[in-house]
C-alpha cells in the first residue's frame, strides 16, 4: 500500500520536474528618452525596443506628437494626442 503511495506520489510530481519556467522579457511599459535642442525637447516612446511615438515640445506652441505612419518604418504624421494607451489609474489619493 505505502509502495502505491510513493508511486503516485512520484507520478504526480514528473510533471512538475520537467516543466519549463518561461519568464516574459517584453513589457507594456515604454522606455522614454528624453533630449533637447534650441527649439524643443523630445520624448521619446519605445515599447520593446521600438519606437512607438515622439512627443515634442516646442518652446513656443503647444506640445505634439510625431507617430509613425502606416506601412512606413521611416516616415512620421504629426497628431495632437497621443497614440500609446497605457493604463493610469488612482489607486490611493489623500
Amino acid at each position: 500500500m505505502m509502495k502505491e503511495f510513493l508511486l503516485a506520489g512520484l507520478l504526480a510530481m514528473a510533471p512538475l520536474a520537467q516543466a519549463e519556467v518561461v519568464t516574459n522579457t517584453e513589457t507594456s511599459e515604454p522606455e522614454i528618452t528624453i533630449s533637447h535642442d534650441k527649439e524643443a525637447t523630445y520624448y521619446e516612446y519605445k515599447i520593446n525596443g521600438q519606437l512607438k511615438e515622439i512627443k515634442v515640445v516646442p518652446k513656443v506652441g503647444k506640445p505634439y506628437y510625431l507617430v509613425p505612419a502606416p506601412g512606413s518604418g521611416d516616415e512620421y504624421i504629426r497628431a495632437e494626442k497621443s497614440q500609446i494607451l497605457l493604463p493610469k489609474w488612482v489607486i490611493f489619493s489623500w
